[in-house]
């Protein structure tokens, strides 16, 4: 080889794929637009209480009895797991005037949802200590990538100072959502359109949800014999589950059922109090005492979401490797959990398809080395 290979994001798929390189001897960039790793993975603290926990405002649970990658990845770098709290009943939220029925809670044994201790972040830093700190460039935007007659490629990069960058890779892997590279990364020679077609089709994955966290000194919930878990068709929010940790501090999370658009013209304060209503009418006055209430709306971020990430999933059958042809073929690569068919949206699917793309690189590096 004599030149890098390129990885276009540092989340979960761009980290694993540049650990599995390295340990394979094979020079790479990463070449990050945010001004930190993890993409769509987004574990954060109570300001000025770290001693609270951590907790996942992006993905955040695997299940090992069938997620075989992320259960030998965690393994291997010897992460502290907790399974989802479940004891104690549900509360079922049917209607807005009348208070919530508390149900038994029905769980097969054979679907143990699992959670990291210190959140899914701990899994990305633990990555990051797998590669060489220098090869991981923050707050570098890929904006266009050449090939010319020769077949040699050329990344140019906007950096955080206003500068422009341009770097010779061998290959490029992409692992961020294919709806970002179709709309924010311009090729010459152009792609094709039935490659463009496809990156337009595939959903990012939580690109329209928001996810909320209420973190209290304790899961006072467990003390009235609720497990945390709540199903509401009133919403605000339609889903909640124990954020807890182990010990210590109490934390439950919540999945929106109001659409972006509509959080998006209510503003984050109207939809943050309409949270707080409702935890105090699901769990009694001490819901109020929230030491603080984490939000992350996915829909406002404009390194994760497009436009047409706005409308609600209608399309899964996109997911998948997008059909690279023509000069770009064996040049471009794509990762990310979106291109993963079976496991897509999970983290399993962000490691296997690191996995593939670091399988296709090495195969076109023997083969260009063999030339």
């Amino acid at each position: 080889m004599n030149n890098p290979v390129i990885i276009v994001g540092a989340g979960l798929s761009g980290l694993r794929a540049a650990s599995l390189l390295t340990e394979q001897g094979i020079e790479c960039r990463v070449l990050e637009a945010r001004d930190r790793i993890g993409g769509r993975v987004l574990s954060k603290s109570v300001p000025n209480r770290p001693d609270l926990g951590n907790f996942d405002l992006g993905p955040t649970w695997f299940w090992p009895q069938h997620e075989s990658y992320i259960a030998n990845l965690v393994e291997e770098l010897n992460l502290e797991t907790l399974a989802q709290y479940n004891k104690g009943e549900i509360l079922i939220e049917r209607f807005e005037i009348k208070p919530p029925e508390r149900c038994a809670l029905q769980e097969s044994s054979d679907e143990k949802s699992i959670r990291l201790a210190g959140g899914v972040r701990s899994l990305i830093d633990a990555l990051a200590e797998t590669i060489p700190s220098e090869i991981v460039e923050l707050e570098t935007r890929v904006k266009k990538i050449q090939l010319d007659e020769a077949g040699e490629i050329a990344v140019e990069a906007d950096l955080a100072d206003g500068k422009t960058t341009k770097i010779s890779a061998d290959a490029v892997i992409f692992a961020l959502p294919p709806r970002l590279v179709a709309g924010h990364i311009e090729f010459s020679p152009s792609l094709s359109p039935n490659l463009i077609t496809d990156m337009e089709k595939k959903p990012t994955w939580m690109a329209e949800q928001a996810k909320v966290v209420a973190v209290y000194d304790r899961p006072f919930w467990r003390e009235l014999g609720l497990s945390g878990y709540v199903l509401s068709c009133v919403g605000p929010l339609q889903e909640i589950y124990d954020a807890s940790p182990n010990n210590g501090s109490g934390a439950l999370f919540g999945f929106f059922g109001i659409p972006a658009e509509a959080r998006e013209k209510m503003g984050q304060d109207k939809v943050l109090n309409l949270v707080e209503a409702q935890l105090i009418k699901l769990y009694g006055s001490e819901a109020k005492n929230a030491k603080a209430i984490l939000y992350k709306d996915w829909s406002s971020d404009s390194e994760t979401a497009v436009e047409e990430d706005f409308s609600p999933f209608k399309d899964y059958q996109s997911y998948g490797q997008p059909p690279v042809e023509g000069v770009w073929e064996k040049k471009i690569i794509f990762a990310g959990t979106e291109t993963n068919a079976q496991f897509s949206g999970h983290l399993e699917g962000a490691l296997r398809s690191a996995e593939q793309a670091v399988y296709q690189t090495i195969n076109l590096v023997e083969k260009k080395d063999r030339v």
